[in-house]
């Protein structure tokens, strides 16, 4: 097994990426790792704060004064933000909930690393919260990010945590562990955690499939399979798989969609009229979504062609120029001063303006917030807008505003 501090190629938050493309992890080691920013270190204190707050809850061997210490630690470090309390709070309430649901105190464990090397070679990981009673192993994944979205239904991180906590306390609890529940915790983004459930047959089943998948991509055999997950790999800007996946797309050059078609809609009519083909929905919907790879792919190779134009190397028929730029104030306060001299009102000068909600809320702490101030905050609904036919919002439907201000008779 390999030591804490261990690089794993198939590391289980990448699943999603290394189940599909078996050649990315082989692929990737030809280029540095991606390095750590501003949001990651964030996302570090703020599990590191989560587990300050559930330790306390949980453990019961945690003093106040203790807790104290270790919470001004972590706020001391430059990264920290009030807000990273409330996503804490919501993380415990989580937990508790769960918690009551067992008919007996169930046992807890918190950032328990598991041995994944069953399924995935060298592989390990590590579980936020490990939760077992009565039936049901529970394992449940904080992530703090407000960029993506994530869902546990079917996503193999959770699964690849869920293997590993089996594994180690099956030894204890034999055949007791019927089922496995996931839970992911995204308060920054969610109200409610999102959930799924399987049977303990049901996920070493699918763990067979991923010792196949990981064994092809711990080897580099297998296939490139372009697509949305690209994004997250570092060989992405040059990778020729991709290139040649969005390339395709200059097949569909000149077919127009069928509001464009002038009326002559039969394909057949439109050949012997000369007329460009005219794209079906099906077509339309293929290709939206390979649009939208297209898009991203574009815009890493604008994004590697400056680094490299910045790093002194050259790239055909592409330079660096001076973008636009707009004037600042160099000394806003020497400026003030110096109007007030010439005759302008210090009043004139300055612009009053409400904050954002999302400052006030920062200010306050959200849940504060809503418990004081929760009644005059509304949500208008939104506007609708195309999403994928797995994004977890309601299908838009204009009954809601249909129906708008309309009250049952009592």
């Amino acid at each position: 097994m390999p030591s804490p501090t261990g690089h794993s190629l198939l590391s289980p938050s990448g699943a999603h990426r290394w189940l599909v493309c078996t050649m990315a992890p082989r692929f990737e080691e030809q280029f540095p790792p991606s390095g750590d920013t501003k949001y990651t270190a964030e996302g570090t204190l703020a599990h590191s704060v989560c587990e300050l707050y559930a330790r306390q809850a949980f453990d019961g061997k945690m003093t106040k004064r203790q807790f104290n210490a270790a919470l001004k630690k972590l706020q001391a470090d430059e990264s920290y933000t009030p807000e990273m309390l409330d996503t804490a709070q919501a993380y415990v309430n989580y937990l508790t909930e769960k918690a009551n649901g067992y008919t007996d105190k169930p046992n807890v464990f918190f950032e328990q690393r598991v041995d994944l090397s069953d399924w995935i070679p060298e592989g390990f990981g590590s579980c936020d919260c490990i939760m077992i009673g009565d039936d049901t192993l529970h394992i449940t994944d904080y992530k703090h990010g407000v960029g993506v979205p994530v869902d546990a239904k079917g996503n193999p991180q959770m699964r690849l945590y869920a293997l590993g906590a089996l594994k180690m306390f099956r030894a204890i609890y034999g055949d007791v562990i019927q089922k496995v529940s996931m839970g992911i915790c995204q308060p920054r983004l969610y109200d409610t955690p999102k959930e799924d459930c399987m049977t303990v047959q049901e996920l070493l089943d699918w763990g067979e499939m991923v010792k196949v998948k990981a064994r092809m991509a711990f080897d580099g055999t297998g296939e490139f399979c372009p697509g949305e997950h690209c994004k997250f790999c570092r060989g992405k800007y040059q990778c020729p798989a991709r290139a040649e996946h969005n390339t395709a797309l200059e097949d569909f050059v000149g077919c127009v969609t069928p509001d464009k078609a002038g009326g002559v809609t039969d394909a057949q009519a439109r050949m012997v009229l000369g007329l460009p083909r005219m794209l079906t929905n099906d077509e339309i919907g293929d290709l939206l979504r390979r649009g939208e790879n297209l898009v991203s792919w574009y815009n890493d190779l604008k994004d590697y062609a400056q680094k490299a134009l910045l790093n002194g190397e050259a790239i055909a028929g592409w330079k660096l120029v001076e973008g636009k730029s707009n004037r600042v104030i160099d000394d806003v306060d020497k400026l003030i001063e110096a109007m007030q001299k010439a005759g302008y009102d210090r009043a004139v000068l300055y612009k009053t303006e409400p904050l954002t909600l999302t400052a006030y809320e920062k200010l306050v702490g959200k849940a504060k917030f809503v418990e004081q101030f929760g009644d005059m905050i509304s949500k208008p609904r939104g506007k609708p807008t195309l999403a994928d036919e797995d994004d977890p919002r309601d299908p838009w439907s204009s009954a809601a505003d249909d129906f708008k201000g309309v009250t049952a008779n009592a």
